[in-house]
């Protein structure tokens, strides 16, 4: 297949997990939340990618002593880690915001935030970034995304009010706000920790005969020693706390087990994929810009992904003028990844 096509193809495939895997977690019950989690995280973060990157890359543990040898991708490791971390504690506040102002406000603030500076800051760290002729591409492509957002997040706040599910009220929504725009930012230090110590982890692999695309998994196992961590220990804290051990043998968790297992699949199928078209982007166009191009795609891709599964949970019946809002918001979405893919085929 065309290289130039290919990284773009992988995006697409990846926000297509990455829209779905959120459906599991309609199958807690009779599991506890976190008692479920904890499994979702453990397939997510360690079982799938070390498998995954095994099965590409044998010789991977020499690779990560390399890395965490050498001082200069030691430090970017370490930096990776710890933005693993901010990241899960920016997914916990996710989930505090979400009483304060809805499901359909915090996704689109996460959302256009974590999209946004993952892609930015990666961006602006590049030497000369407002020089490159691809510069004014991006920044627009991401201003795009933006309005993109915050349409669909407009749609689903008319659709709760017309569905009396508005979770807005009074005091509420300035704090909601703030915990949202602090969880977007933490958000998009997942993004950002792995275009970091990914240029190191390549340039390791290279030695060891290793492609780009196979050495973004490497890089997503670093990351993910912060962000299991993380969140691993808030499900342990919570299991401690409510007494929950017992309700891992509950009687009828069979289904619940298998979709925090699809879900743990699909998630890091989204990234591992994404990871790949970014590293093939690179490849493909010589300005090393992959990461940055690719992240605001898969984000704004996936909310499509997301609100056809909600469409077709009959969450958007009834809401017909909100429903067309949202197709707008949609429309402008696949503009932006349009713009965003151009911006990679300029050299």
């Amino acid at each position: 297949m065309d290289l130039i096509i290919l990284p773009f193809l992988l995006v697409i495939i990846a926000s297509i997990f990455q829209g779905s895997f959120g459906v599991g977690m309609k199958y807690m019950s009779p599991l506890k939340w976190e008692s479920w989690w904890l499994v979702h995280v453990t397939v997510a973060m360690v079982l799938f990618p070390l498998l995954w990157t095994f099965i590409s890359v044998p010789n991977v543990s020499p690779i990560i002593i390399d890395v965490f040898s050498d001082p200069i991708a030691k430090h970017a490791a370490y930096i990776a880690i710890l933005f693993g971390f901010l990241w899960g504690i920016g997914g916990i506040m996710f989930g505090v915001s979400v009483p304060y102002i809805g499901l359909s406000l915090t996704m689109g603030i996460v959302m256009g935030i974590a999209g946004t500076l993952g892609a930015l800051i990666p961006l602006l760290q590049n030497e000369n970034a407002t020089s490159l002729p691809q510069f004014p591409y991006v920044i627009s492509g991401l201003v795009i995304t933006i309005i993109g957002v915050v349409i669909t997040a407009k749609a689903g706040i008319d659709r709760d009010k017309l569905q009396g599910n508005s979770s807005l009220s009074g005091g509420n929504i300035l704090k909601g706000i703030g915990i949202a725009v602090v969880c977007g930012i933490l958000s998009s230090l997942l993004a950002v920790g792995h275009t970091n110590v990914n240029d190191d982890v390549t340039t390791i692999a290279d030695n060891y005969g290793v492609n780009g695309r196979n050495a973004s998994l490497i890089a997503w196992l670093i990351v993910f020693i912060g962000a299991y961590a993380m969140n691993a220990s808030y499900s342990l804290v919570l299991i401690f706390k409510n007494k929950s051990w017992s309700n891992f043998s509950i009687s009828g968790s069979k289904k619940a087990y298998m979709w925090s297992i699809i879900a743990g699949l699909c998630w890091f199928a989204a990234l591992g994929l994404y990871g790949q078209g970014a590293a093939l982007m690179n490849g493909a166009s010589d300005n090393n810009l992959g990461n940055i191009v690719g992240w605001p795609m898969l984000l704004g891709l996936s909310l499509i992904v997301s609100n056809i599964w909600a469409y077709n949970a009959g969450e958007w019946r009834d809401a017909k003028k909100p429903f067309n809002l949202l197709l707008i918001g949609l429309a402008v979405l696949i503009i932006a990844s349009i713009v965003l893919g151009y911006s990679n085929s300029l050299n």
